[in-house]
Parts: C-alpha cells; sequence; structure tokens
C-alpha cells in the first residue's frame, strides 16, 4: 500500500534537507551549489526546486526545523518552567543544524551568519526566524518572571535577545577554535544570572 500523499511529501522535503545539510558542512554555504544538493539528494531538479527555490531557502527551512524543534520542547505553559541554563543545554542538544551542538553544526552556523550579509533575501527570513527564537525564549521568561525568579522590570524580550546572544557567541567560539566547553559555559552562565546589582 502506498503512502499517504503528505507523507511522502514530508519524506521528500526531509531528503533534501538532510542532502543540502551535508553538501553545506562538507564543503561550506557559499562553495555548494544547487548542483551539488542535486547529486547529494539523488533527485532531479524539478523535484527540488518544487520545494526550495534556492540556497537561501533550503538554510532559512533548516534553521526553521531547528527552531520549531526547540518550541515544541519549551513552548508548553503547563508546569514548572526549565532553569535558563537547562534552555541553553537544549539549544546545544537540538539534533538539527545549524542549532545543535556540534562543531559541525556551529561552523554551518557561522556561515549562514556570513551568506546573510551578503542576501538581503536570507537576512530577512533569518530576521523572522530569530524573531520566533525570542518569542519562544521570551515566553519562558515570563513564567520566570510570574514566579519572582526573574526581575519584571526588565522586558522579557531584552532577556530573551540576551540569551540567544550567549549560545551565539558559544557556537561561535566552538566553530572557531573547537575547544568551548559546554558545561564551564553553563557555570558561568548560571554564575551572570545569579549576580546581584550593588546598591
Amino acid at each position: 500500500m502506498s503512502r499517504k500523499p503528505k507523507e511522502h511529501l514530508d519524506a521528500r522535503r526531509r531528503q533534501i534537507l538532510d542532502a543540502a545539510r551535508r553538501c553545506f558542512v562538507r564543503n561550506g554555504f557559499h562553495a555548494t551549489s544547487m548542483q551539488d544538493v542535486l547529486a547529494e539528494a539523488g533527485l532531479s531538479v524539478g523535484a527540488v526546486y518544487r520545494y526550495f527555490s534556492g540556497k537561501d531557502a533550503l538554510i532559512a527551512a533548516i534553521v526553521s526545523d531547528a527552531l520549531a524543534e526547540l518550541a515544541a520542547a519549551f513552548g508548553d505553559d503547563a508546569g514548572e518552567p526549565p532553569e535558563l541554563d537547562d534552555i541553553v543545554d537544549a539549544v546545544l542538544r537540538v539534533d538539527r543544524p545549524p542549532l545543535s551542538g556540534s562543531r559541525e553544526s556551529a561552523r554551518l552556523l557561522v556561515q549562514v551568519w556570513a551568506e546573510a550579509l551578503r542576501s538581503p533575501e536570507l537576512a530577512g527570513r533569518l530576521d523572522e526566524v530569530m524573531a520566533a527564537a525570542r518569542a519562544v525564549l521570551g515566553g519562558v521568561v515570563v513564567r520566570h518572571q510570574r514566579r519572582g525568579l526573574l526581575p519584571a522590570d526588565v522586558p522579557a524580550e531584552h532577556i530573551a535577545g540576551a540569551l540567544i546572544a550567549l549560545v551565539d557567541g558559544y557556537l561561535l567560539q566552538h566553530a572557531v577554535f573547537g575547544r568551548a566547553d559546554p558545561a564551564a559555559f553553563r557555570a558561568g552562565l548560571r554564575a551572570l544570572m545569579s549576580a546581584r546589582g550593588g546598591d
């Protein structure tokens, strides 16, 4: 019995994204052509372009999928909110690049940022994706604020933006130097979050 059309379409989309990710990790974003992705996926031009208009669309989809995974993990308002350093750990454990904690994924993320400087379309897509990430983390921050665990006089989106910037910095160090220590990063983050300003 054949699969349902939606299941087939979803599987084909995933096949293309996985192939693109392998190419980007192996050759870099700029050096990878759509022909490389076609060959890696073993699909025709029409089959790939039915789903994605080009490299920018592929990268945006890879990032969006990873953030959707993050949203699914932390979007539930029920129960106690996770600790903020646990959120950072979860971001680093997301299975799908470019948010996963591997050095290859970190390098891919740096390439995405660099390409966004050149491509207004990709920059726009990434801006939308990062707004969604801030919304997810901002929702968790609000839950902490309601429980008195974080200051309520700082907008949640500001705290969420700072958390994202910290993770971005960690991933950049991991990409360039390959020796970023997630345990040390978490300990440092916890120390920063527990700091109190002077009178």
